[in-house]
């Protein structure tokens, strides 16, 4: 059982629920404190005159013949008469010495909080509900030879309706935010991340057949413009490999089409009539030859494919570079006294590689030297060994290669000078740059028309290939 992969979120969608719920979160805080100190503002006016009408009633008790004129005004009060304070005197034995009419029924003496000898509101206050009222209850009990209790109520209905009121007011402030932080996160998200469907747009538009296009960074975001400039690099690293696989398929077709032309043009010479032995040899043996020559391209262009894709492990190793030096310059000897050449080799030193590749590499550079040197001429083969690196240079007094070709001599297929075909396939200098490539060095030519070319091949030592390797 293979489990399903979740889906992938949407940056839109993210960006939306993570901005709303911010937006829920603040406006819940400010609309909460906003409640919270409106309400208690309200309560606090409520409990300050609630504490005022307590002192004004316990002033007048002290008077003299306040007691009389409070109970008429009491009485004054008709019952189920709406009254916003509801007033009880008891005396020390607990009777009632007066209160407002009806309060008896609505407000019994047992409900109210134990007394308190404070005037202040705080001490001591309860609220109470009935089915349709609230009331704030409090009890203080006065000094003197007789004391009493005042038993004060406080009608806070329109008080809880109003708290009603405002929370609702505000729930519906709070879902309108909602959906109005909503809108706007959507509106926002949806302009922000224009840019993005612009480019990917643009992208869509490029085409194997039009990878000369370019995003252009300058004209995007400026958080854009890195992913921008990313992919004109990309685009301009593919259009380079499908130029070069363009132009390697039309080599390699080319360089292909003439051995096997002309394979296939002595057999079918051979085949119009009778041959004798020595002419079935003849056409064998030039047939052993180009199927060398294709030997040779297929072997070299594995070899590079290989050096490409990295997966051919080289085994590196400290020798002797002058040794192995005059080693490949015995072997053109020869060849190179035919030819009136003359082979030097000067300096010294260490070389980190790996042996059979280096051979490989030098005798490439000097079969090349000796090919485009005329008689009478000179090849040298120069070491020089520094801290992080060695060189090994090979010059020779040939005819030289133009400014103009410098610049694609290790390309593949190559050649400076298209009349030279029967030289070589023009994998030579190609094979040698991949071959200094694997070591982690560098390959560079310089040349003037008429005076020479000079190759030189960096190979880093053994702490700086390491270094490299790391």
């Amino acid at each position: 059982m293979f489990s399903k992969r979740p889906k992938p979120r949407s940056i839109a969608s993210q960006l939306v629920l993570f901005f709303t719920l911010a937006a829920a979160l603040l406006l819940s805080c400010g609309l909460g404190v906003f409640y919270w100190l409106v309400v208690r503002n309200a309560f606090e006016e409520d409990n300050a005159v609630l504490a005022d009408k307590v002192s004004a009633l316990s002033a007048d008790l002290k008077q003299a013949g306040g007691p009389k004129a409070l109970n008429e005004e009491l009485k004054s009060t008709r019952a189920g008469e709406h009254a916003a304070y509801w007033v009880r005197v008891v005396d020390a034995e607990g009777r009632t010495m007066m209160e407002t009419p009806g309060m008896s029924s609505l407000l019994p003496a047992s409900i109210f909080p134990a007394p308190s000898r404070s005037t202040s509101y705080h001490p001591g206050l309860k609220n109470y509900h009935t089915v349709t009222q609230l009331f704030s209850l409090i009890t203080v009990t006065g000094n003197g030879v007789n004391p009493y209790t005042i038993q004060v109520a406080q009608d806070r209905s329109s008080d809880e309706q109003f708290t009603k009121e405002f929370g609702a007011l505000l729930a519906v402030v709070l879902a309108v935010g909602l959906l109005a932080s909503a809108l706007i996160a959507i509106t926002v998200t949806r302009r922000g991340l224009r840019p993005l469907r612009e480019m990917a747009d643009s992208v869509a538009r490029i085409t194997p057949t039009h990878l000369s296009e370019r995003l252009t960074p300058t004209g995007w975001p400026r958080e854009l413009q890195p992913l921008a400039a990313a992919f004109d690099d990309m685009l301009h690293r593919l259009e380079n490999s499908f130029t070069r696989l363009s132009q390697f398929s039309a080599d390699l077709a080319h360089e292909l089409r003439t051995p096997i032309a002309n394979l296939l043009g002595e057999a079918q010479v051979t085949l119009t009539r009778a041959r004798g032995a020595e002419e079935y040899r003849d056409v064998i043996e030039s047939s052993v030859t180009e199927c060398e020559r294709l030997a040779g391209i297929v072997d070299n262009l594995l070899f590079l494919a290989r050096a490409e894709a990295a997966d051919r492990q080289i085994q590196p190793s400290p020798f002797d570079a002058r040794a192995a030096v005059e080693k490949i310059a015995a072997y053109y000897q020869t060849l190179a006294e035919d030819k009136h050449v003359t082979i030097r080799c000067s300096g010294g030193g260490q070389i980190f590689a790996d042996p059979a590749l280096f051979d490989r590499a030098l005798n490439n550079l000097v079969d090349n030297a000796l090919r485009f040197t005329p008689e009478g001429g000179e090849i040298q083969i120069s070491i020089e060994g520094k801290t992080t690196h060695t060189s090994v240079s090979v010059s020779d007094t040939g005819l030289g290669i133009g400014p103009e070709h410098l610049p694609h001599v290790f390309d593949r297929f190559y050649r400076a000078d298209s009349s030279r075909s029967s030289h070589g396939a023009g994998l030579g200098l190609a094979l040698v740059k991949s071959i200094v490539d694997l070591h982690g060095g560098s390959a560079t030519v310089q040349s003037e028309l008429n005076r020479g070319t000079t190759v030189v091949l960096t190979f880093p030592n053994q702490g700086s290939a390491r270094a490299l390797a790391c």
